[in-house]
């Protein structure tokens, strides 16, 4: 019985096979697979990967046997989840294919099966939550409309307020006066920046936030301390209580897990894992229940 996971994103395709009988295991890596942006082009990308890590027995009439979980970017629901696995069967008849969307792969990885609670908190943000046997997720609506939190949040907060500043509807302080200066203290020049930016672009000054705050910036302190806020709520809300565990991933994980009050920093606990790995539990375990 051969076992596959997958961690699909906008960027980048990762792979892995594990046969567990012959203790193989192999990894291929790929071009972007968020079936959202591109569904026609993910699935090429998904399918060559897996191709090429089952060898020449991947396609044809005979994939029994095998077991692929699909954590991807894109997959936002049952429906789309659905559409995956049926346009991987074709490539793979027999086989077991599972979709789901990237955060249930990265709670796996980083927290195994048990209960618990994980903040992906990098350009964009999400909070996804294992309890009871459930999982449920917050977030992760992009830019527009959410990433509250990420860097790219962050990056867009900074120039809105830097605008404010120039219009005299708040006050300046040494860092907002740094951003203006390298735009001209031209609000033509922010506005073309920000309509050329993508949430990447922005969230390269999400370390100048958190620099601007930690040094005592009072713009820089607001921006950083609205995202710690938004994550106690999404805390909340999502039902995490004290004594569970408590992951943060991502570029800005680190930086939270610091302001986060301490009635929920002392449930920090570092990742066991990556998405990949989590994929790969997750396979075993469809595996094992259809043993």
């Amino acid at each position: 019985m051969i076992h596959i996971g997958v961690d699909g994103g906008g960027s980048g395709c990762r792979a892995a096979l594990v046969d567990p009988a012959s203790g193989t295991r192999r990894i291929a890596a790929g071009g972007p697979a968020n079936v959202t942006s591109d569904f026609d082009g993910g699935i090429a990308t998904i399918a060559g990967l897996l191709s090429d890590l089952k060898g020449p027995t991947s396609t044809g009439a005979d994939a029994t046997g095998v077991t692929i979980w699909l954590g991807l970017a894109g997959v936002t629901g049952p429906a789309m989840a659905e559409r995956v696995e049926a346009a991987l069967c074709r490539h793979f008849p027999g086989a077991r294919i599972r979709a789901s969307g990237d955060q249930e792969a990265m709670l796996a990885g980083a927290l195994g099966l048990g209960e618990g609670t994980l903040i992906g908190v990098g350009t964009g943000s999400f909070v996804v939550r294992r309890a009871e046997g459930q999982v449920r997720h917050l977030g992760g609506r992009g830019l527009v409309l959410g990433d509250q939190a990420s860097g790219g949040w962050l990056g867009l907060r900074l120039l809105q307020e830097v605008m404010l500043v120039l219009d005299g509807l708040r006050p300046a302080s040494p860092f907002a006066d740094d951003i203006l200066s390298r735009h001209g203290r031209d609000p033509g020049r922010l506005i073309a920046f920000a309509r050329g930016a993508v949430p990447a672009d922005l969230a390269r000054l999400a370390p100048e936030v958190v620099a601007a705050a930690e040094a005592g910036d009072q713009l820089g302190r607001e921006l950083l301390m609205a995202g710690v806020d938004y994550l106690t709520r999404a805390l909340e809300v999502i039902g995490w209580r004290a004594g569970e565990r408590l992951c943060l991933s991502g570029g800005l994980g680190e930086v939270y897990a610091r302001h986060l009050p301490a009635k929920i920093g002392r449930w920090i606990v570092p990742a066991e894992g990556t998405a990949l790995d989590g994929a790969l539990l997750l396979a075993a375990t469809v595996a094992e229940s259809v043993a």
